[in-house]
């Protein structure tokens, strides 16, 4: 899923750095301490919620037009890139085991060779998804 949402990032009333949330995305909700970091951490946090809600098969929500984004007038109002494709190569590199069927003579030939079958799977697969 791609799409850009609006973010509403909130300077905390001591100065000391900024909230941050996504309408759109319940319970999605982070901090910063400075602007900079404070955008970096909102837009991790919406791709993150938004992974979650692809992962467990949920519809994801309507987005608000940025205009209508309810807001104080201190906040600022941001709109974060969310892309959970991009967002998962980045970020999940967990190992999951396959069984793979190849034919004797061609693992054979991979063992003698010193060949790591699952690193040239993973490159073959890798090749194919980014086309």
């Amino acid at each position: 899923m791609k799409g850009m949402f609006a973010a509403v990032i909130h300077p905390r009333e001591n100065g000391n750095g900024f909230e941050c949330r996504v309408p759109d995305f319940p319970g999605c909700v982070t901090s910063g301490a400075t602007l900079e970091e404070a955008y970096d951490m909102i837009e991790d946090a919406a791709n993150l919620w938004a992974c979650d809600i692809e992962t467990d098969g949920r519809d994801m929500p309507g987005r608000t037009p940025y205009q209508d984004v309810p807001h104080e007038a201190e906040d600022i109002v941001q709109l974060v890139r969310v892309d959970t494709e991009a967002y998962r190569r980045l970020n999940d590199n967990r190992a999951v085991r396959k069984n793979v069927s190849l034919p004797a003579w061609m693992a054979a030939q991979a063992e003698r060779r010193g060949i790591n079958c699952s690193q040239v799977l993973q490159d073959a697969l890798r090749a194919q998804l980014t086309n």
